[in-house]
């Protein structure tokens, strides 16, 4: 059974795939070849894989060494499971402000570990090789390289096929940093498998990861320390601040500069950052992902890529004719649902005539720190530079929306950003739910619908996303008010 987030995927293109293969030329080949291989079991690869196959194709997955990549075992499962466990932790020692007393909070790690891999399995009983071959999907587990640009190597196996999609993902970014390689570090990739809770952790990383499991493993007891240059640095500004004081609030130390040196004393990790050193029993480094394109030999499939990720043309269409990339390998947005989405795209590009774009101005996404921050479209700032003084900005509290006042989670706003027609330009949503909220935005932003057109449709009360209606109604009435027409309805009201 396809999992329930490459089936929502799916649902997109069905019927467009279904035209478009009616039209197409038979895509069967001669036995022992595929009509297209996968190289990657992640995101990408899987949603690649299952689509072809849905198709009809017939095509392989190859992976190097677990189905499922950063998503399922490292990166999105098991860090909202850990998040999940740190907002019970911290919804406990809080639970006095709504009248519920609670006797002291114990965090017992190694349980917190096992309800985290436990989430993990659940995903992944979806994606096993077994199940991918009821779908159509032939799977091989191995390193594979090329031997040319129409087959790759796994092991023993020769892999022949007339169509390729690179989906490989991305690793953690270690940066150069004086004598990190002599110190145990954990990166992501470790992260989850801790049985015991460090008693002061350090990040080195201000970005999304960083900040997540800063709040996390502050919450389940931890003393986090944060280092980097710059909070959350491609967020919006006033939301990367606001989630910052939720954090620091909370008890987490931030230090805004680069660490530039690591060593060992005894059984501490000391980071040196700016001109003050910093302790700790752990170190987590959280600088960012890199693209993993070593040991493919992409050279002789004649794929050009550089340390940025593979470079593919707007159609993801690589520099061979008959391989295509999709996901973090290529850079760029490093999401799980944008690898997923263009994935489909690769796949359609691959194996049905009329190509279309691989990339999108419009991609949504969240930090699931505890508020959540959402964004999609252009900031204020990037509107005013594109839009000048025609940008406009439309925000409301989250202390004038009644669900928020009601669970007592006011730490937050909501921000509009858009013409002075009301043509919506992008959105900023720092607020419980927000990765839901934000949607709202994104299908504006892709059926280009304007806020007079998103207010008029009835939002549920009291909802966060009635907070939505209200700023989308205020940017509605300021329109209708303004000018001739405005002063004309004045008039008619006071008449009426």
């Amino acid at each position: 059974m396809i999992s329930v987030r490459r089936r929502l995927w799916c649902i997109r293109h069905k019927l467009e795939a279904l035209a478009l293969q009616q039209q197409g030329e038979s895509t069967q080949v001669s036995s022992g070849e595929y009509d297209l291989v996968v190289i990657g079991g992640g995101t990408a690869g899987l949603t690649a894989a299952g689509f072809a196959a849905w198709l009809g194709a017939r095509v392989a997955l190859v992976e190097k060494t677990r189905i499922g990549g950063d998503c399922t075992w490292t990166g999105c499962v098991p860090s909202k499971a850990l998040l999940r466990a740190a907002q019970v932790a911290h919804t406990a020692r809080t639970a006095a402000r709504f009248g519920v007393q609670t006797g002291p909070v114990i965090v017992d790690m190694a349980q917190v570990r096992a309800s985290v891999q436990q989430a993990i399995q659940d995903v992944y009983q979806h994606e096993t090789p077994a199940a991918l071959e009821r779908e159509g999907v032939s799977v091989v587990i191995g390193p594979p390289r090329f031997v040319g640009s129409r087959a790759v190597q796994v092991g023993q196996q020769t892999l022949a096929a007339k169509k390729f999609i690179l989906a490989t993902g991305a690793r953690p970014f270690i940066p150069a940093i004086s004598g990190l390689n002599t110190v145990p570090f954990i990166t992501y990739e470790q992260v989850f498998d801790l049985e015991s809770l460090p008693l002061r952790l350090l990040i080195i990383g201000a970005g999304p990861v960083g900040m997540e499991l800063a709040q996390a493993f502050q919450r389940l007891g931890a003393q986090v320390t944060v280092i980097g240059k710059q909070v959350l640095p491609r967020m919006d500004r006033e939301a990367a601040a606001l989630v910052e004081t939720v954090l620091a609030r909370e008890g987490v130390q931030f230090v805004e500069a680069l660490a530039t040196a690591v060593r060992l004393e005894g059984d501490e990790v000391v980071v040196q950052a700016g001109e003050r050193v910093y302790r700790g029993d752990r170190l987590l480094v959280a600088a960012g992902r890199a693209p993993n394109v070593d040991g493919l030999e992409l050279e002789r499939a004649g794929v050009r890529y550089t340390e940025a990720g593979i470079q593919v043309d707007r159609n993801l269409r690589t520099s061979a004719p008959n391989i295509y990339a999709a996901g973090d390998c290529v850079g760029g947005y490093q999401f799980t649902h944008f690898a997923g989405w263009q994935a489909f795209v690769a796949v359609r590009n691959a194996l049905l005539p009329f190509a279309v774009k691989g990339f999108s101005d419009v991609v949504p996404w969240t930090l699931f720190t505890d508020p959540e921050a959402a964004h999609v479209g252009l900031t204020e700032a990037q509107a005013q530079h594109v839009y000048g003084s025609e940008a406009c900005v439309t925000r409301r509290e989250l202390a004038r929306v009644d669900r928020a006042v009601s669970d007592g989670q006011t730490d937050g706003f909501i921000k509009i950003v858009h013409t002075r027609a009301g043509k919506v330009l992008g959105a900023t949503i720092v607020a419980p739910r927000a990765g839901e909220t934000i949607t709202e935005f994104a299908l504006a932003l892709t059926l280009r619908l304007d806020a007079e057109t998103l207010a008029k449709a009835i939002h549920v009360y009291p909802t966060y996303a009635s907070g939505v209606q209200l700023v989308l109604a205020d940017i509605a009435f300021e329109k209708a008010l303004s000018g001739p027409t405005g002063r004309l309805l004045r008039t008619l009201a006071r008449r009426g």
